[in-house]
């Protein structure tokens, strides 16, 4: 099976993942709800009106391909730019050619494949060629066109989002590369399928590439995939994530609104998918410190040093000892009472701050150090709170008198916020009760 690409020393031999490349959307897999009857692609073509458009999804979900299938079924010239590669030099000389061929009467898709890539002038030059219809522009990126496009580039072009292969997409694309005179007699074990498909995690590049890997392990004479060969193919194989990526953000902010929403089953799965696809277990641990002041804060303030120690536990122990510490307090704050209330009193107090102009200190609570300070009224009739019962002076303000009477932190009725809900009720009414209020201008 060594020649099964042909002669091992060709350097162009095409990988299985071209080879099965489709020509037509009917042997496309998957993104039926972009291909299928009826749907938005599908009926582009039926029509032949094809449109610019960016292909938003993650890796191996077939956006060059399906860019290139679009093209052919309209007839039109397929000219591809990479954004690693090329400059607006390349994309002049792209649309010269596109425009060249507009005049004998085809059109041209220009397909940029990493279209996020580009800078923003870059992005622009392709603007007055879209906007004229001189080319068909076909973007393809796995990162949220949203922040990562000019607003005027994807004004003139449908945003469509592909999604990662199902199970059974994969499936049918496996079994149709076994189908293939290059595999012929090669046998894969039920087992064996089932942790490749588990492996390729919607990806079919992957699926293909981590196949043909297998194929060329296998015996030679008797070619057969079993689970041990298997495993030693996916040994140093992680999941599909994308540091810094859309799916790494879409998998914290799963991990963090599971911990929000009290459910540390998903929350210690997402956890654990990070963990698996290569995520930093300081990043991780340095997160969870910031759900338990976000999300629980003094409903149970223990959850702070808890995800502290576990911080602290990461970075002595390391991997894979340290991750249980960070498992922990992920599992405890999921459990934990939940306040926000903290976290919205210090966005208002930061709202409030930008808002308003910067209003002097109240001279009683200014510090005195000198005699020109004292006789300046520094820290006159200031009263030292331990002097006074339950050490609180009821009326006397500590905000600039402006913004007297501002109320920002409002406990919740969970956890130990509710015993401090009322004894800042009960300090606040002794304020409103007060027979007279301190320092009112």
């Amino acid at each position: 099976m060594n020649d099964l690409f042909g002669n091992p020393h060709q350097v162009d031999a095409q990988p299985l993942a071209a080879r099965l490349r489709p020509a037509s959307l009917d042997q496309y897999v998957g993104q039926r709800h972009l291909v299928g009857p009826g749907k938005p692609l599908r009926q582009a073509v039926e029509r032949g009106q094809l449109h610019s458009m960016i292909l938003w999804g993650p890796p191996g979900t077939g956006k060059t391909t399906l860019a290139l299938i679009l093209a052919q079924a309209v007839d039109a010239e397929f000219i591809t730019l990479s954004a690693v590669l090329s400059g607006v030099k390349d994309i002049r000389a792209a649309v010269d050619q596109a425009r060249a061929r507009l005049g004998q009467g085809r059109r041209t898709v220009l397909f940029v494949d990493e279209v996020h890539r580009f800078n923003k002038a870059q992005q622009d030059a392709f603007l007055p060629h879209v906007e004229e219809g001189t080319v068909i522009f076909i973007g393809a990126t796995t990162e949220n066109p949203s922040f990562e496009l000019n607003n005027a580039l994807l004004s003139r072009a449908r945003v469509y989002r592909l999604r990662g292969l199902e199970q059974d997409d994969l499936a049918d694309l496996l079994a149709r590369a076994l189908a293939c005179p290059e595999l012929k007699g090669v046998v894969i074990e039920d087992d064996a399928r089932e942790m490749l498909l588990g492996y390729a995690d919607g990806d079919a590049r992957r699926l293909l590439n981590l196949l043909e890997v297998a194929v060329d392990l296998a015996d030679a004479e008797q070619p057969r995939i079993d689970r041990p060969l298997m495993a030693e193919v996916l040994r140093d194989s992680v999941r599909r994530f994308d540091k810094g990526g859309d799916l790494f953000y879409d998998q914290i902010s799963a991990l963090h609104k599971a911990v929000r929403g009290s459910d540390p089953d998903a929350a210690l799965y997402w956890f654990a998918r990070m963990l698996d696809g290569g995520c930093d277990p300081l990043y991780l641990a340095r997160r969870v410190v910031r759900m338990a002041s976000e999300d629980i804060g003094n409903a149970d303030p223990r959850a702070l040093t808890l995800a502290l120690n576990a911080w602290d536990v990461q970075e002595r122990l390391g991997s894979p000892e340290g991750e249980l510490s960070v498992a922990q307090a992920v599992a405890y704050l999921a459990v934990a009472p939940k306040s926000n209330a903290v976290y919205n009193a210090y966005n208002q107090a930061r709202a409030l701050v930008r808002a308003n102009p910067s209003n002097e200190v109240p001279l009683h609570l200014r510090n005195a150090p000198t005699k020109l300070m004292k006789n300046e009224g520094y820290g006159a009739e200031y009263h030292y709170a331990h002097e006074f019962p339950d050490a609180f002076v009821d009326g006397e303000n500590y905000f600039p008198s402006e913004l007297r009477d501002t109320r920002l932190y409002e406990p919740v009725e969970r956890g130990l916020e509710i015993r401090i809900a009322e004894k800042l009720r009960a300090l606040r009414k002794k304020n409103a009760d007060s027979e007279w209020r301190r320092y009112e201008d």
